[in-house]
């Protein structure tokens, strides 16, 4: 199992982490400490609990909106998927009737052609 140090607010954390998960973690962790300076430059030092819980909050955010879209474009994609099914559902419908338009056609012309061939 790996450990990374990781800096927020200026103070470093110890986390354990699986193994090869080391720079994910840092990245997350960079993520955190970008809210957490952002929210004390706005509101000062609060406490270092009420800046994390802040933090916590806007990361929530962020995941909700994510997740938002991510349903949106989940339907998105169901929509087109079923407008491609009918589509290709229509196709093959007017395809089917082509053969049997072409079908009939090919038997009358067989049928005049014998008619002459009998003249």
């Amino acid at each position: 199992m790996g450990q990374v140090t990781v800096q927020i607010n200026d103070r470093a954390y110890v986390v354990a982490c699986g193994d090869g998960e080391e720079a994910h973690l840092k990245d997350l962790a960079a993520h955190i400490n970008l809210h957490v300076t952002d929210l004390s430059r706005e509101v000062g030092q609060i406490g270092e609990t009420r800046l994390m819980l802040m933090a916590s909050l806007l990361v929530a955010d962020e995941l909700s909106e994510a997740l938002a879209k991510v349903k949106m474009l989940e339907a998105d994609i169901e929509q087109l998927t079923q407008t491609r099914i009918a589509a290709l559902e229509r196709s093959r419908e007017a395809e089917d009737l082509l053969g049997d338009v072409l079908d009939s056609a090919a038997r009358r012309i067989e049928d005049i052609a014998r008619r002459i061939e009998a003249a």
